[in-house]
């Protein structure tokens, strides 16, 4: 389980590191191609370091790194050339082409540009020390335990007994002998010519001493290959007036797709795991909403979310691990070193908003029309989720659901500002447990009206009275509560006194984008997201630049995160601020132009018009699951596109700047096997592939809470 205090953690991986990714394997190196045991580098599988260093000598040199880019998540491509202590030029140009699937292939060309052959040495020095991903992270170092080389053919194999366990990587390199550790080849390159040679690490599943099975490359590789192309035929096409926002999601797709994972158990169930490097696992609340995101690709990640999450769901009191009753978990990894998570489980459950979010998620895939079958098998999961809200959520009986921790090895904060000084007043001065967080409470209100509609719609007039009226309830208690007249905010949290902890952050708004805000309050939170204390100009600030505790480089105190940013602008264009919706939505776009169309877990909150480009935050997790579905719910908010199936309509409601309002998008996914395409062309909009039951709605949805007469919606 790994804390999302980066304070705690080994820091960055280098400057220009690059990170390949495929499923829960993941790839960290310099720019040059290179990996160092004394950085966060290596070659991941299972979270566990099999390949902890992999230098490059050519003639001798190590390489000098000249261009890194990363095409595809699990394809990098490095430019290079031999590093001459005196900087001259040389007639030697170095690519190496690395592919990530459940092993590293490497393809590596020496290009000789002199008008003589030229005789070669190419020297691989490989080391690996099975360390588990989180002694990488937090720069711990592993006991090696026993440790040994082989040598096979081509090649050499990398062994090592611990714990009971033996761990295996077979690094084969075609036509290398092995000279003091390094696998070594000579070779003739013709003047003006070129050698390549392919070099391929693949890892052996971890089992008991001596009894290592099958390697993870093979038939393996190729199903990982088969799903990514399945992938990428089944999402939507882009053709945009705005290329740099075309790039934009193309390379999102991209990133979810190389993120997501499959549970052995369930191979044709597609979770996304939370981000790479760190957190290539379930994360209840990421990966919650990071689907709820993307549901305008691919709903099925949504339903698989569920669908595993329910699997996992608290049975049982354990304060070691702090499962409750119907708690839906804040991590879960599958692999060998799950027994180092937090409680020493392979399941946490520590956080307060992953259970109301489940609950949000289902009763949002059930407007997009998820099957019967699912809706059955998911709604008593949903059912235990209101129950624990009650029963374990609201610790004291006074309506809001709070947090705090049951062991010292849980986190601290566990809303997704999870950070040991995430949540802190006006002052700097860090709020004290039990706490209970402004968007959790937005979570919980939603999830009670989500519920109410699921009722609504199978015709359970009880069970949609009796969660309208708790909505109700904490709506009103909430304004109450958390409303701060004279700053014109809401707090962002209720302390252990249930003294509202007054700083201005971004948290409120996740309210406004789940209606818990009474409309009178509106207005002013618009003002104060997008004024100059909390907009950077590529974005609102988690802190505002105000407060106490403002850090511009901190993690949750002043930085910018886009699937915060994503959410808030939903928000937003909820409750009309058009105007402001558009501001926040294409500075990030704007900011992942930058990025080279990738958005990062988070950047700094530096101001733009001191700042002309983004500032990169330095153990920012890249790709990330809900930074890259960010971009994709924008689009869905600029479009205004809310399907209701079980109401038999669509609501489009296009927002589209000028400058832009040429929006094509086929191949949409909609209702089970049907696709749709929406094309916006000036004030001319089509939709094509609705089923003929369906009714297209040319406007922006109201508040589902208007179905029940909830005021102040």
């Amino acid at each position: 389980m790994a804390e999302r205090d980066v304070g705690n953690s080994a820091g960055s991986a280098g400057p220009g590191a690059l990170t390949l990714v495929q499923g829960t394997s993941f790839c960290i190196s310099a720019p040059n191609g290179d990996m160092s045991a004394r950085l966060p580098h290596g070659l991941f599988f299972q979270d566990t370091r099999f390949i902890s260093e992999w230098t490059l000598k050519v003639q001798g040199l190590p390489v000098e790194a000249l261009s890194a880019t990363t095409p595809e998540p699990f394809h990098g491509v490095f430019v290079g050339r031999p590093q001459r202590d005196d900087h001259a030029d040389t007639s030697l140009l170095i690519d190496r082409e690395r592919e990530l699937g459940e092993g590293l292939t490497e393809t590596v060309t020496v290009h000789n540009y002199s008008q003589r052959p030229l005789r070669c040495r190419v020297e691989l020095f490989p080391d690996a020390d099975f360390a588990s991903l989180f002694e990488v992270k937090e720069g711990r170092q592993a006991p090696r335990g026993r440790c040994s080389r082989r040598l096979t053919p081509g090649g050499l194999t990398l062994e090592s007994e611990r714990d009971g366990h033996t761990r295996r990587i077979r690094v084969a390199f075609a036509g290398s002998r092995l000279e003091e550790e390094r696998l070594v080849l000579d070779t003739t390159i013709a003047a003006h010519g070129q050698w390549s040679g392919t070099i391929s690490a693949t890892p052996l599943l971890a089992g008991k001493a001596g009894h290592a099975s099958a390697g993870a490359g093979g038939v393996r590789g190729a199903d990982a290959l088969r799903r990514v192309m399945e992938w990428r035929e089944s999402m939507p096409t882009a053709d945009l007036r705005n290329e740099a926002v075309e790039r934009v999601i193309r390379r999102s797709q991209d990133d979810l797709g190389s993120l997501r994972i499959f549970n052995p158990d369930h191979p044709g169930r597609a979770v996304v795991a939370a981000g790479a490097p760190w957190f290539m696992a379930l994360f209840g609340r990421d990966s919650l909403l990071a689907s709820f995101m993307s549901l305008l690709l691919d709903p099925s990640l949504a339903k698989g979310t569920l669908l595993t999450l329910a699997d996992y769901q608290g049975t049982k009191v354990d304060a070691a691990s702090e499962e409750e009753p119907g708690r839906i978990l804040h991590e879960v990894r599958l692999g060998a070193t799950a027994g180092l998570a937090l409680g020493g489980s392979g399941v946490y459950y520590g956080t307060a908003d992953a259970t109301p979010l489940f609950v949000v998620v289902l009763a949002e895939l059930g407007r997009w029309g998820l099957d019967d079958a699912a809706m059955r098998q998911l709604l008593p999961a949903a059912d235990r989720a209101l129950r624990w809200m009650e029963d374990y959520g609201d610790r004291d009986g006074d309506g809001f659901i709070e947090y705090q921790r049951k062991t010292e090895r849980g986190l601290r904060n566990q809303g997704w500002k999870d950070s040991g000084d995430g949540i802190n007043f006006a002052d700097g001065s860090l709020a004290e447990p039990p706490i209970a967080l402004c968007e959790v409470q937005g979570y919980a209100y939603a999830a009670y009206i989500g519920r109410a509609l699921l009722a609504t719609a199978a015709g359970d007039a009880k069970t949609a009275d009796a969660c309208v009226a708790k909505a109700s309830r904490l709506k009103q208690a909430f304004n109450e509560q958390f409303w701060l007249p004279e700053r014109g905010y809401f707090a962002v949290a209720l302390d252990k006194d249930k003294k509202p902890v007054d700083a201005l952050a971004s948290n409120m708004g996740h309210c406004l984008w789940t209606g818990i805000i009474d409309n009178d309050k509106a207005a002013q939170v618009a003002e104060h997201l997008v004024s100059p204390d909390m907009f950077t100009g590529w974005g609102i600030r988690t802190l505002a630049s105000s407060m106490g505790a403002y850090n511009p480089a901190s993690y949750h105190n002043g930085s910018v995160w886009p699937h915060d940013n994503a959410i808030a602008a939903a928000g937003l264009m909820r409750h009309g601020f058009v105007e402001e919706a558009h501001k926040v939505a294409y500075s990030l776009l704007e900011a992942a132009d930058h990025f080279n169309g990738r958005l990062p877990e988070l950047f700094c909150g530096l101001d733009r018009s001191r700042y002309p480009e983004p500032v990169p935050y330095p153990a920012s997790c890249s790709p990330q699951a809900w930074a890259s579905a960010a971009p994709v719910q924008l689009i869905r908010t600029l479009l205004r596109f809310d399907p209701g199936l079980p109401w038999d309509e669509v609501w489009l409601a296009p927002t589209l700047p000028p400058q832009d309002t040429r929006f094509y998008f086929d191949n949409v996914p909609f209702s089970g096997d049907g696709r749709l395409s929406i094309h916006i062309d000036g004030d001319s909009v089509s939709v094509r592939g609705l089923p003929p039951n369906i009714r297209l709605r040319r406007e922006a949805r109201p508040p589902l809470s208007e179905l029940f007469n909830l005021g102040g919606h």
